[in-house]
């Protein structure tokens, strides 16, 4: 008997090719495809030899901007032979070149950029071509190996090498081993391992394995948490995940989540740029929802937002038939739940959706543990569909079932998908003025440690070499260990990934890199402490010390001297706005002086002769406008016009010649942009404020870039960076998080509070543009040492949840429970929120804790009115929701309501129904009391300055206002100790008997060393609910009911502090004890009217008061609608006064 042992695919092959021909029509378009390839490889490779000459001229001349031109032939080329033969004839040229380049130095030293150059395409040949190399290319590649002094790697590729250790061609040698050459010159042209097996999916790029399995995800409709450097094309799922649901139906929506409103606008760009769809009349493809613009949200199927508004909708009773119809949720940048404002928001959202999601980020540093808790959540949600399954089936349904939208198949998976490894390495610098020039320093990341660190916590996953770092750090370690046992063992030439190979790849590097640490660590074992010291300070730059001033005076050269190292396009990071301008303002101004310095001194004269010349032609062509009578215009005005326009157009053509700025005197590629674009892209800042300082800058190759700019503004800069125009860009942290404004150099400029580690890998990421850059670059300007080590060794803080809960939160969830037309679905949202904490995640106690914080919570709401004893909702509850974001000012609002207040403010004009400006001022006064809470230093009242419009600090509540708040606030305090003494006994008692930085433990009876410690710790014994040490200080737990006391009474193992209560402080003081004043600016404007003026009084960005203004509008109209949904009076007082309010202060701000 014979067994056959085929493949089931050849099997297949041979089945179909035998049993089942090919069509007449199959065979007709293969050999069109064919012919079709044929005609287009014939096309290329005339264009080839059309090109040839020129290049390799060009490479002669400059071998830098010839092989930029080869390579950009290469990237359009689709033939392999034609490309294989340009590579040949790269290579042949480049030999030569650097020959020619040997023999004219003699002994002087070589430019290995040539060098580096022949070995590229000596790499390109052998990783690309190999399946074409003939027997005489690869000896054309012995040669060019042998000459550079390669002979090992020479003999490895042809064994008929006639010339070896000849003198003759010694001279051209590169003096250095195969492997340090390629480690140190080479190290960001290595090849990576990437798959060249094209996707179907994918017709763009060919995406690499990781890539695949996130395709593989959102075809399965399963949920991943995915982490990967910026720049490393994670995004691009995100479009491939709304590509699958708008092929799926025309009802699916996939909801994008993200944390900016700069990068909301930029994925709304890109989807109208990617998507096209013929649609139902009423429903189109993109829709956006902000707090403050709202366009499609409803009729869309894909919704971008950011996160609070897509709570909004999560949570509103009237939209649940809509959140069904999510079929994905794409949270960008997911990092941010840890953040400390809005990471709640982030957190209800992942417990909330039933559907799958995608969670993107770059810098989470425990994302097991995150999709643990993820995980735990879709179980979760399994179960409770299953449960609600199960319920629809056994109810007997009488009426006719209305159809329901067909839901695809969904996965209750989380897949976590890691992708560590950057395109692009990165390397640091760290600047210093010294001899009135700048000294630009390599920082190896090493630098960063201390032997205490690598035994504590080893090295930070994050923190990868560039090859050349690794080199580095091998000749440092021979240099201080010069008895290294293992010396031989990892030199690069003998080192095993790297002995006698051609092509080293990025890989190989890496396995070098990794070898280095495990060495490293070994000595620590091993007890050479003293000696890892010594290499980690021989590794340390030195820069020197200069004024502050001294930095900032000289900045404009700094990025002079960027450019000459041809590393713009830069971002130049800092943290305050009027930095962000005044720097790029000075950028400016330091080009148009050399530009003035250097020009004739009579041009500036006849440009503004010429200029009043165009004036004057423009009035006379203006009386020359054609009017009723023009029929009867003599020929001689004709004849007079037509020199006018003469005149006029010879005076524009030596204007634009005369005001044409030099190109050494700009930072703007004018190559980037042709001239219609570049007017398109300026026309769209027409209407906007400070257009015309943005378009100074533009012309210089300058811009700037914060949250307090209008979307229109940003969209300007982010444009024309992304084409290349712009190259110099400062800017705040809004370009950190997820924009897509890659460059070459990131600039640290400017220390903060603000720059820590998370905040630094953001933005350092922006550095290294994909497919443009062989390297990113970071550099740090006006950062103290100590301060940049912290950031390069510190690892990104882990997402453990913040407190989740809030009372406006658990009353907005009650409405859901009793409003909601599907009360099981309602239900099942609600308990997760309440089941899910990330912070109560494997924490027995903190769920506890957040229980009973439920419950708190829950007899608050009963008391104040806002629940029923069935804990429906009632009365105010719906305005109270409306306001959410401003707890608990909305609580304290609604009391006034109640006590009537607002009815005795509010009495209009005798015989009228118009309200006195004297009223609609002490409304605002009220409003800006509890809405407009902008703390001003306490310093500020003492500042001697003349205010010209704006009062400045605002006055305290009237006071009846006044005694309610406080009558307010000492119900909450009251209720609040309750709780505190309630939750007390979830503490946990060692760790309070602990203290926190020597951990010394008092929970014992005796203290031997101390008699003191022992009699006063057996004393605390008794105490319940305040910490033992400030019980020692005489606190008690009758202090948690004054508010005041409660942070520094309370157990802090419990996880809660006075910030979790709903009280509104009416005085703020600082650390001092010196009250802090609340900024007048929404009462100062509704009084004058000026931006101009908040600006200049009330210290505020203009950009600033613009929003806050906004929002102190948007909070009035909230009112105004809410009171008018509750009132059944239209001619309440409360209600006109608020339309009148609302409309006058509309009407206010539109005239800015």
């Amino acid at each position: 008997m014979v067994v056959f042992d085929f493949p089931i695919l050849v099997i297949k092959i041979v089945y179909f090719d035998l049993i089942l021909p090919k069509s007449k029509a199959e065979i007709i378009a293969e050999e069109n495809q064919k012919r079709i390839k044929a005609k287009q490889e014939k096309k290329e490779q005339e264009q080839w030899e059309a090109l040839s000459m020129l290049i390799e001229k060009e490479i002669k001349k400059n071998v830098a901007f010839g092989i930029n031109r080869l390579e950009n032939f290469l990237k359009k080329c689709q033939s392999r032979s034609v490309k294989f033969a340009a590579e040949m004839a790269g290579l042949r040229v480049c030999f030569e070149v650097w020959k020619e380049h040997c023999g004219k130095q003699g002994e002087k030293s070589k430019d290995l950029s040539i060098a580096v150059q022949v070995m590229r395409r000596v790499h390109e040949l052998l990783e690309k071509y190999e399946d074409l190399l003939q027997k005489s290319h690869q000896q054309m590649l012995a040669k060019c190996l042998n000459y550079l002094g390669f002979e090992n790697l020479a003999c490895s590729l042809s064994s008929q090498i006639t010339e070896r250790n000849n003198e003759k061609i010694a001279k051209y040698a590169t003096e250095v081993g195969a492997a340090r050459f390629q480690l140190q010159y080479m190290g960001s042209f290595l090849f990576r391992d990437e798959r060249r097996d094209p996707d179907p999916r994918v017709h763009n790029f060919i995406p690499d394995t990781w890539q695949r399995e996130l395709l593989d995800v959102v075809d399965n409709n399963e949920s991943a948490v995915i982490v990967a450097p910026t720049s490393s094309g994670k995004t691009y799922v995100s479009y491939y995940c709304m590509e699958k649901v708008l092929k799926e139906s025309n009802e699916g929506v996939v909801v994008y989540v993200s944390p900016t409103k700069a990068l909301v606008n930029q994925v709304v760009a890109t989807i109208y740029n990617r998507f096209t769809k013929t649609l139902p009349h009423g429903i189109v493809i993109c829709g956006v929802f902000t707090r403050d613009y709202r366009h499609d949200a409803m009729n869309c199927q894909v919704l971008v937002t950011v996160p609070q508004c897509l709570e909004i909708l999560l949570l509103s009773p009237h939209r649940q038939k809509w959140v069904k119809r999510i079929r994905y949720v794409i949270f960008d940048e997911v990092h941010c739940l840890g953040g400390e404002i809005g990471a709640e928001v982030w957190e209800h959202l992942l417990v909330m959706i039933q559907c799958p999601f995608l969670a993107l980020s770059a810098t989470i540093s425990n994302p097991d543990y995150l999709t643990e808790w993820l995980q735990s959540v879709k179980r979760y949600w399994q179960q409770a569909e299953g449960r609600m399954k199960e319920e629809m089936s056994t109810s007997t349904m009488k009426h006719a079932r209305t159809p329901k939208l067909q839901n695809p198949k969904k996965s209750d998976r989380v897949r976590l998908v890691l992708h560590g490894e950057r395109y692009n390495d990165l390397e640091k610098y760290v600047c210093s003025v010294k001899d009135d020039d700048f000294v630009i320093e390599h920082y190896h990341p090493w630098a960063a440690l201390t032997v205490n660190h690598i035994e504590k916590y080893g090295f930070p996953s994050d923190l990868a070499l560039s090859p050349r770092e690794s080199l580095q750090l091998y000749d440092t370690m021979v240099k201080v260990w010069q008895n290294w046992p293992r010396a031989q063992d990892l030199d690069p030439e003998e080192f095993l990934s790297f002995k006698n190979k051609i092509v080293i790849k990025k890989a190989d590097a890496r396995n070098y890199e990794q070898e280095l640490k495990k060495e490293l660590t070994n000595w620590i074992a091993l007890g050479q402490k003293d000696k890892v010291q010594e290499l980690l300070e021989c590794l340390k730059p030195h820069p020197t010390d200069c004024p502050e001033n001294e930095k900032r005076i000289k900045f404009c050269r700094f990025v002079e001297k960027l450019q000459a190292m041809d590393k713009l396009p830069a971002i130049f990071f800092m943290f305050n706005i009027h930095s962000v301008e005044q720097l790029a303002t000075k950028i400016y101004v330091n080009l148009v002086r050399q530009n003035r310095r250097n020009q004739d001194p009579n041009t500036e004269k006849e440009i503004e002769n010429l200029r009043n010349k165009q004036e004057k032609m423009n009035k006379i062509l203006e009386n020359c406008k054609p009017t009723k009578s023009a029929r009867q215009a003599t020929t001689r005005k004709a004849e007079s016009i037509l020199i006018a326009l003469e005149e006029k157009e010879q005076i524009e053509k030596r204007l634009a010649i005369l005001t044409k700025i030099p190109p050494e005197f700009t930072y703007a590629n004018s190559k980037a942009v042709d001239e219609q674009t570049l007017k398109d892209i300026f026309l769209r800042l027409r209407w906007q404020r400070h257009a015309s300082r943005q378009r100074l800058l533009a012309k210089r190759g300058i811009g700037y870039h914060h949250g307090s700019m209008t979307a229109k503004q940003k969209q300007f800069v982010e444009m024309l960076f992304r084409m290349g125009y712009i190259q110099v860009v400062t800017a705040t942290s809004t370009l950190a998080l997820g924009i897509n404004m890659p460059c070459k150099s990131v600039v640290f400029s400017e220390d903060s509070v603000y720059l820590d580690a998370l905040n630094y890998r953001q933005m350092s990421g922006r550095a290294g543009r994909r497919g443009q850059d062989l390297i990113g670059n970071v550099f740090f300007y006006d950062i103290p040492m100590p301060k940049v080590e912290k950031l390069i060794k510190s690892n990104v803080p882990q997402l453990k949840g913040n407190f989740p809960f809030s009372i406006s939160l658990v009353l907005r969830l009650m409405l859901l429970a009793a409003k909601a037309d599907d009360k099981a679905d309602a239900k099942a949202k609600v308990l997760s929120v309440l089941k899910h904490p990330l912070i109560a995640f494997k924490q027995q106690r903190h769920n506890e804790m957040l229980k009973i914080y439920f419950i708190f919570s829950v007899q608050f709401l009963l008391k104040e009115g806002y629940l029923d004893q069935e804990c429906k909702p009632m009365g105010f509850a719906g305005l109270v929701c409306h306001l959410h974001y401003h707890e608990p000012s909305n609580f304290v609002l609604v009391s006034f309501l109640v006590k009537g207040l607002f009815h005795k403010l509010c009495q209009p004009i005798k015989g009228s129904t118009v309200f006195s400006e004297n009223v609609m001022e002490e409304l605002v006064l009220v409003l800006a009391n509890l809405f407009g809470r902008i703390y001003l230093p306490a310093c500020a009242m003492k500042f001697r300055k003349k205010f010209y419009q704006s009062k400045v600090f605002l006055e305290d509540l009237p006071e009846d206002f006044a005694a309610a708040v406080d009558e307010y606030n000492s119900k909450v305090e009251k209720n609040f100790a309750c709780f505190l003494l309630t939750v007390a006994k979830l503490a946990d008692t060692e760790q309070e008997y602990k203290l926190p930085l020597s951990k010394i433990d008092f929970t014992q009876k005796e203290y031997g060393h101390s008699k003191l410690a022992s009699y006063l710790m057996s004393s605390t014994k008794s105490v319940t609910a305040v910490s033992p040490f400030m019980w020692l200080s005489g606190m008690t737990d009758q202090d948690l009911f004054a508010a005041e006391k409660v942070n520094k009474a309370v157990l802090h193992t419990v996880g809660v502090n006075i910030g979790n209560a709903p009280l509104l402080w009416r005085e703020k003081h600082d650390y001092q004890g010196r009250r802090m004043p609340l900024n007048a600016y929404a009462l100062d404007f509704y009084k004058h009217g000026s931006l101009a003026a908040l600006v200049k009084d009330n210290w505020l960005h203009e950009g600033d008061a613009y929003k806050l203004l906004k929002d102190f509008l948007l909070v009035i109209k909230s009112v105004r609608v809410s009171l008018g949904e509750l009132c059944d009076n239209p001619d309440d007082n409360v209600v006109l006064a608020f339309q009148q309010l609302s409309e006058s202060y509309e009407a206010k701000l539109q005239k800015v």
